[in-house]
């Protein structure tokens, strides 16, 4: 089935005789057309939207994380992931000198310092979630705390965060304490 351009131009009149299309869920406004110009039917709709997982009901298993149910080491992967990506993620031309987007952000004043520290923060936060104890947990929030102090230094202290690389300093003290845990 096709539209004709009147179709378009001129929205169909109800079945009770006003023109006025309302916005209430009962009522539809008219077929639902696809790029190609054929009319889908709503039931076909609903059958994309569940298979898709558009659903965010309580029978949805993703409904309660953003990011899902994620086994210990997939949580270990991001949190590598997350601090290669702050710490050593580029290389700068010409040199062997790494640095990550925490070295970047830091060059906005004061506003990038936060934003970085906060990641930092979240990261410790992880690592506390994977059971790591109160001395390594500590020893994580010292090096965020040195990072995020002389990160406020204008340009010295960006430099500091491409020497220092707090997160990667963070990830290598949970995993040799990881590393010393008995497998389950």
């Amino acid at each position: 089935m096709t539209m004709s351009d009147d179709d378009i131009l001129a929205p169909r009149r109800s079945r009770s005789g006003s023109s006025r299309a309302t916005c209430s869920g009962t009522e539809t406004r008219g077929p639902i057309i696809d790029q190609d110009g054929r009319e889908i039917r709503s039931e076909t709709l609903q059958q994309g939207f569940r298979e898709f997982g558009f659903e965010l009901g309580k029978d949805n298993p993703f409904a309660g994380s953003p990011f899902g149910n994620l086994t210990r080491e997939q949580r270990i992967a991001r949190i590598e992931a997350i601090a290669k990506l702050l710490d050593v993620a580029f290389i700068l031309p010409g040199t062997n000198i790494r640095y990550g987007i925490d070295g970047l952000i830091g060059l906005i004043p004061v506003v990038g310092d936060i934003i970085t520290t906060a990641i930092s923060l979240w990261l410790v936060r992880e690592a506390r979630a994977l059971g790591a104890p109160w001395y390594i947990t500590t020893r994580m929030l010292g090096n965020v705390a040195l990072d995020g102090v002389v990160g406020m230094v204008p340009f010295a202290g960006d430099a500091f965060d491409v020497m220092f690389r707090a997160n990667m300093r963070n990830v290598r003290l949970l995993r040799r304490w990881l590393d010393k845990q008995p497998r389950i």
